[in-house]
């Protein structure tokens, strides 16, 4: 029997209902998609799905039916669930700007979880982030942001080589594009960011378009302040990184170049291309990531899929006491000070520093 039970708050998409764009609209709430944080619990063998909540009685209903959640672990609305239930891990998987009161509610209630696992971004505004970490430290909850990309074997190879084994040197110039829009999807490239550099940003500036394709590919149902965008962010230990994404989904390719002194790093991983050139006595001479112990480069269909059971898998390390938080609150919270520094640059036409002072915190960018 499995030692930990879980339970999910919000029955959408990345929960494991299926996202529009993602997978066929046929098998929306009739399959089990690894990709989710019900797939990643069904595939740790020491966690069992055992509730789920939602808003929404017919979502809620199509995924308790999707993965064989009893009718007594449905619950209308997380207050429910979190009253009813003994949970040891609880995920929220509600919208970006619904993250922060499940995530206060759940380390607080009498589910008593040891750890929630968030979807990214952490929450819509850095005060918001702060309380919910500030709240997970005071009931000693793990809190685990699903910054998928640290759960994949291969970025945390690199992530050891850049940052423990010098790969690059000193880092100087970072580019990075993504596809639009910012807070949903730019999430991935800058917690890519403060991942390899293990720094935090210093000084942005930004540029936001107003576009949001999301609207029509999710079709949503009401108007938010996520779109596409970027700027330049000056990060605490000097190296300097632009970020685009204005682009469209139909063009959009996720590259993201590195250059250091002592090589540089190209990673495209929509194409599935990783490419490392080493410096040479003034010369870049491209080297083989295999020689690093990276096979291959990273890819959607294979890396991403497995990211959710390997997050899943780690939440149970953690638990059982055998690893330490591989994406804690306050470090998520790194990613969303610069989305919205780029939307406060933008509006106010000059550059903005971090940490923001306090009434800036309180900006609140809405998304999905």
């Amino acid at each position: 029997m499995p030692n930990y039970r879980a339970g999910i708050i919000g029955a959408g998409g990345i929960a494991g209902l299926g996202i529009l764009g993602m997978h066929d609209e046929e098998d929306i709430g009739e399959k089990k998609f690894t990709a989710s944080h019900a797939g990643g619990y069904e595939a740790a063998e020491d966690i069992e799905l055992v509730a789920v909540a939602d808003v929404d009685e017919e979502k809620l209903d199509r995924f308790g039916d999707a993965w064989d959640i009893p009718e007594e672990g449905r619950y209308v609305g997380h207050e429910a669930m979190l009253e009813s239930e003994d949970l040891d891990v609880v995920s929220v998987c509600t919208p970006s700007y619904l993250h922060h009161e499940p995530v206060v509610d759940a380390a607080r209630s009498a589910a008593d979880p040891s750890a929630i696992w968030c979807e990214k971004p952490i929450a819509s505004s850095v005060s918001d982030a702060n309380e919910m970490v500030t709240v997970c430290d005071e009931t000693d909850t793990e809190l685990v942001v699903n910054h998928s990309f640290r759960f994949t074997e291969k970025q945390r190879r690199l992530a050891e080589l850049v940052r423990e084994e010098d790969l690059l040197g000193e880092v100087h110039s970072v580019s990075m594009q993504f596809r639009m829009e910012l807070l949903r999807n730019s999430t991935h490239l800058l917690d890519t960011l403060v991942q390899l550099l293990d720094a935090r940003a210093e000084r942005v500036a930004g540029h936001i378009t107003g576009e949001n394709e999301a609207v029509d590919s999710l079709e949503a149902g009401e108007t938010v302040d996520d779109a596409g965008g970027g700027g330049f962010v000056v990060m605490d230990d000097g190296s300097f990184a632009t970020v685009d994404c204005t682009i469209p989904r139909a063009d959009s390719s996720m590259t993201m170049q590195f250059v250091g002194s002592e090589g540089k790093l190209y990673l495209n991983n929509d194409d599935g291309e990783w490419r490392y050139w080493r410096l040479d006595d003034g010369d870049h001479v491209e080297v083989d990531l295999a020689e690093y112990g990276i096979e291959g480069a990273w890819t959607w269909e294979e890396d991403y899929e497995r990211a959710f059971p390997n997050a899943a898998r780690h939440i149970q390390d953690v638990l059982d006491g055998e690893a330490e938080n591989r994406s804690p609150g306050d470090v998520a919270t790194r990613s969303l000070e610069i989305i919205v520094g780029f939307y406060l640059s933008h509006y106010t036409g000059g550059q903005v520093s971090i940490p923001l002072d306090r009434p800036l915190r309180d900006v609140e960018i809405t998304s999905w």
